[in-house]
């Protein structure tokens, strides 16, 4: 029997540490193409390679892999860019602008903008994990927005506002963006890049002062 320092052990090891990643990749895939309610474990395991048993010992539930795709998805996006604001200086409407840039992007470009669309779907049927998007997403995103804004008014770079709804404001053209991906853009493909440029442009407009507003 080979020991643990032969080569086929470390691979065995390293596949099994991938297992999760790839188990949560598949599930993404299969809930952007079924939905959750009609999304099987077994279409799952099949996509990831691995049985259902070996499937049900890192996830218990449907639910709870559900949870592991949204971790995996967005909040590593959503962690960035509260580093960024923890950490940066400068102007707050540049910080701004590099957020709704990034978060563009990830809409643009990756399986992430099909999450919210599941969860508005389902969330009359599956209150759980409504209520656990919520929490681990939605509030965090919008405290997220608030700090800055109420950064940028306390440094008399944004004229006063009522912070909670510009909050919802900002989020919701990047809300329709990822929406518009998941239900048309196979039939009227959007330009998510530009319609966030033209949402900055105008956020620029509305929040910075000048000397109008000063």
């Amino acid at each position: 029997m080979p020991s643990d320092d032969t080569p086929e052990p470390r691979r065995w090891r390293r596949r099994k540490d991938e297992r999760p990643q790839e188990i949560v990749a598949a599930a993404l895939a299969v809930f952007a193409e079924r939905g959750f309610a009609a999304a099987r474990l077994d279409d799952v395991a099949a996509r990831a390679g691995v049985s259902k048993g070996t499937l049900y010992l890192y996830f218990p539930s449907k639910e709870e892999l559900f949870k592991a795709v949204v971790r995996a998805a967005i909040l590593p996006n959503l962690e960035r860019a509260e580093r960024l604001v923890d950490g940066a200086p400068g102007a707050t409407f540049a910080l701004l602008d590099r957020i709704l840039a990034m978060m563009g992007e990830v809409i643009a470009t990756t399986q992430a903008a099909i999450i919210p669309k599941l969860v508005i779907a389902e969330a009359g049927n599956f209150p759980e994990l409504a209520a656990f998007y919520h929490q681990e997403v939605v509030q965090r995103g919008l405290a997220l927005l608030a700090r800055l804004l109420e950064r940028g008014v306390a440094r008399g770079e944004f004229r006063p506002l009522p912070i909670d709804h510009a909050a919802r404001l900002i989020v919701a053209p990047l809300l329709m963006c990822a929406m518009w991906r998941s239900a048309f853009d196979a039939v009227a493909p959007l330009d998510v890049s530009a319609l966030i440029a033209t949402h900055r442009d105008h956020l620029r407009r509305v929040l910075l002062v000048t000397e109008d507003t000063a």
